[in-house]
């Protein structure tokens, strides 16, 4: 189990890295035309964007820095859990803006978060 723990938790940690450093750096114009599924971007301001960007790189980071380092690995589920709880935001902005199809992937990332929270918790804790 902890195998497959540590496989979801870098394909999750390389997903969320590449979309945070995207919502950092790109300008929230060209972010919004990446995709369809980016339209929500309408609903906040372009610092409103980067923040948003920033609190995804931190969970990201605190996903994998902690396990990997040795330092504090109880971290890691922590920040899992965290991003689940942003997912449930980003989820909830589907749902307000009637996203339903998209509000599926958010939730759909909501639960990985969880299972490796789950899992790093109960099944296979870290040390």
């Amino acid at each position: 189990m902890d195998t497959v723990l540590w496989i979801v938790t870098g394909v999750m940690a390389a997903a969320g890295f590449a979309g945070a450093l995207g919502q950092i750096l790109i300008d929230k114009e060209r972010y919004r035309s990446l995709a369809a599924s980016q339209r929500w971007v309408d609903d906040f301001s372009e610092r409103h964007l980067r923040a948003i960007g920033v609190v995804k790189l931190v969970g990201v980071v605190g996903l994998v820095a902690p396990p990997l380092t040795g330092i504090a690995p109880v971290l890691s589920p922590v920040a899992a859990c965290g991003l689940a709880l942003f997912m449930a935001g980003a989820a909830t902005t589907r749902f307000r803006r009637n996203e339903w199809g998209y509000m599926a992937g958010d939730v759909a990332f909501l639960t990985v978060y969880a299972f490796i929270a789950w899992g790093r918790f109960v099944l296979a804790p870290y040390g």
